[in-house]
């Protein structure tokens, strides 16, 4: 797997839509019951209880978007001592949840610091040359849509699943699709782990190209020990979305400038006009 670290493809206008998402995701996850908790010295298992409260409340279930069905016992956040010790109390849930709405908000909801750092990194990267094409409110409205889909898509394959499907990757593998169809030829500098990081500058059609296949390697279950535990499904169908709404784009984009310097890790030769 290649970390990118930084793109050769200039922007004309700050990308504050970019900036912001960032930022909401960074507060909601500091934010997180559970993850407050353990700032506070809470217990291991009071802060389990009170993250599973929250994301049965704010994240999107695949079972819940596709028939419409709420649990009838939810975790209440609570801890009580049970005949066979401690555990999470459960009970009926004391609010109204609306199952397309919590699409949205599962957007903004992570795991852990890996999960929220990771996908705030390919956000900065490749968020802003997209915002920059599509201006801001459309950036956003394409942000949202590609996130719409890739969850709703990962339901229909997993309309039984009662798991929670929390994370930005869905909506950022859409942003991900819109910079291959519309900077495909852009330099992208990558660590790639052989023995030491190695920095090359690749082009981003390889870099994302790499990315998608990896996708879907991952989502068929070969490769990993436990594929379940990540919605790779959903970042193949927000990759496709991203790629289909950026499409019309195309023409009127232009290219990326020309890098010079380290290409490959050798340096370019020089060019010369005449």
């Amino acid at each position: 797997m290649v970390i990118p670290v930084h793109d050769v493809n200039p922007v004309r206008r700050t990308p504050w839509v970019t900036y912001a998402l960032i930022a909401a995701n960074v507060l909601v996850f500091l934010s997180t019951p559970g993850i407050a908790g353990s700032v506070a010295g809470e217990s291991q298992l009071a802060q389990l209880c009170h993250l599973h409260a929250f994301l049965d409340h704010y994240a999107a279930v695949p079972r819940e978007l596709i028939h419409d069905q709420l649990p009838g016992v939810v975790p209440t956040g609570e801890v009580a001592v049970g005949p066979n010790g401690p555990g999470c109390v459960i009970g009926r849930p004391d609010y109204d949840k609306s199952p397309a709405l919590s699409v949205f908000t599962a957007m903004f909801l992570h795991g852990s610091w890996l999960h929220l750092l990771g996908n705030m990194l390919f956000l900065l990267i490749f968020g802003n040359n997209i915002e920059d094409r599509m201006g801001h409110v459309r950036y956003f409205v394409f942000y949202v849509v590609c996130g719409y889909a890739a969850s709703y898509g990962f339901a229909f394959l997993n309309d039984e699943s009662a798991d929670p499907l929390i994370g930005a990757s869905g909506a950022i593998a859409g942003v991900l699709g819109a910079y291959l169809v519309l900077y495909p030829r852009a330099r992208v500098w990558v660590l790639v782990p052989f023995l030491i990081f190695l920095p090359l500058r690749l082009p981003a059609w390889l870099v994302l190209g790499f990315w998608f296949v990896l996708q879907a390697v991952y989502s068929s279950g070969e490769g990993v020990s436990e594929a379940g535990t990540v919605a790779y499904a959903a970042h193949i169908v927000g990759f496709l979305a991203g790629m289909l709404l950026a499409w019309p784009l195309k023409p009127g984009t232009p290219p990326p400038p020309e890098p010079r310097g380290l290409l490959f890790g050798r340096r370019a030769r020089p060019r010369h006009t005449w």
